[in-house]
């Protein structure tokens, strides 16, 4: 019998999953939270372990992901210029989008002012950690132990290893032909790897979304309003005009297109709050959906991921601002400066540091002479902003891989164009055995 039903898309069927996760989250908090067999069995117990096997599974793919398909990427080029011109592209566009997103956040913190009347006096006391420098950051992207670096997913050491790799295999004449075949293999059958996991996405937010919004304090979001609304705005400021007019005006094509199409990897951005962890999809997006090769691709997103805070950057000033006026101190141009010229190298002088946003931003408010406990009060209303934040960090990465791929051409726009471009691939069929035939049929 055959069935006229529209099988839902992935982008409805993960939307579906956040929007009933929220839902439930917000009955377990209000309704039964003093309901023990809820908050042990379900909130800690099914729905944790749910989320965090996502959030596993998601970054398993990771490191085999860079390596296989940088290596690929690497391997294919013709001449060491084109990757050369390639980095020098990819960094410029990073650093100049981040400094924009820091220029902005600090218009915004200054015009809206939302640490007027706030009283930061009783806020609780911050310990930073202490951030490399720029030299010991360029020393650490060299790896001793290429396998030592994978185990550690240090993705800096790994692109380094998979570029050197990548050219040795295209330097080897025959030898090194039989090598890339066998790792085009190797990438078709991760990204394969990707699609399934991203068919059992809906399952994984939607226990993310329920333990988050069962212990969100939506208290803490009250009392800083203000901050949480103008940095919020500033993000999606960024993300929805920053962004499309660079992506208008370096490629030509219809941003509406790309936003569209961007669907799956914000979606799967906010859930994790990671942008590694959404590594495979942005990935997936922008060879499969948009046509951008994956010669490009492969070295535009994890390094995107690893240097290209846009959000992060937005956070700064924003709490920059607010920081300056929560303890009535004024800030010169010379110092806006300073915190602009700050977020930006300390995007790339970070890379890698475990809770980078906080690192980053305790370096802002120390070259400016704020004080870091101001970061204390802060950090309550920050888990739903760093969802938003990392939302807006891998557009940017996508916007960036679009237009370098644009000017190198290599983007497939026919693909880009399709509305349905990469469906297929995304999903998973598995085959069924026939059943036997009898004797007397055959």
């Amino acid at each position: 019998m055959r069935t006229n039903s529209k099988k839902m898309s992935l982008t409805g069927r993960v939307l579906l999953g956040m929007s009933l996760g929220i839902v439930v989250g917000f009955i377990f908090r209000t309704l039964l939270e003093d309901v023990p067999f809820v908050h042990d069995y379900l909130v800690d117990g099914l729905l944790q372990v749910g989320g965090q096997i996502f959030i596993a599974s998601l970054k398993m793919l990771v490191v085999p992901l860079i390596f296989v398909s940088l290596v690929c990427g690497t391997s294919s080029l013709k001449d060491l210029a084109t990757l050369g011109r390639l980095g020098g592209k990819t960094l410029a566009f990073y650093l100049t989008t981040t400094a924009i997103a820091i220029s902005l956040a600090l218009l915004m913190g200054n015009l809206f002012q939302p640490g007027q009347g706030v009283d930061l006096t009783t806020a609780s006391s911050f310990t930073a950690k202490e951030a490399p420098s720029l030299g010991e950051v360029i020393i650490g992207m060299f790896p001793t132990n290429p396998i030592n670096s994978m185990a550690q997913g240090n993705t800096l050491q790994i692109i380094v290893f998979a570029v050197l790799f990548g050219i040795a295999i295209s330097l080897a004449g025959k030898p090194g032909e039989r090598i890339a075949a066998l790792f085009n293999d190797f990438n078709e059958v991760i990204m394969k790897l990707v699609a399934l996991l991203m068919n059992i996405a809906p399952y994984g937010v939607f226990c993310l979304m329920a333990q988050l919004f069962t212990s969100l304090g939506l208290d803490a979001i009250i009392n800083l309003m203000a901050y949480f609304l103008v940095l919020a705005g500033t993000l999606l400021l960024h993300a929805l005009v920053t962004y499309t007019l660079m992506f208008k005006a370096f490629t030509g094509l219809s941003p509406f297109t790309f936003l569209k199409k961007m669907e799956d990897a914000v979606m799967f951005a906010f859930s994790t709050a990671s942008s590694n962890a959404t590594i495979p999809v942005t990935m997936e997006t922008t060879t499969r959906r948009m046509g951008v090769d994956n010669r490009v691709s492969s070295f535009t997103v994890p390094l995107g991921a690893t240097i290209n805070m846009d959000g992060t950057a937005i956070m700064q000033g924003v709490a920059t601002a607010f920081i300056a006026q929560a303890f009535n101190i004024d800030l010169s141009f010379n110092d806006y400066l300073m915190v602009i010229l700050t977020a930006t190298l300390a995007s790339v002088g970070t890379a890698g540091v475990p809770g980078v946003g906080l690192v980053m931003l305790a370096m802002v408010l120390n070259q400016v002479g704020l004080p870091v406990e101001g970061i204390a009060l802060i950090i309550g209303v920050d888990r739903l902003l760093d969802m938003i934040r990392t939302a807006v960090n891998i557009t940017g990465d996508a916007v960036v891989t679009c237009i370098v791929g644009k000017s190198e051409g290599a983007m497939d726009l026919t693909r880009f164009h399709d509305p349905h471009a990469g469906e297929k691939e995304e999903d998973i069929h598995f085959p069924r055995e026939k059943p036997s035939q009898s004797p007397a049929e055959s």
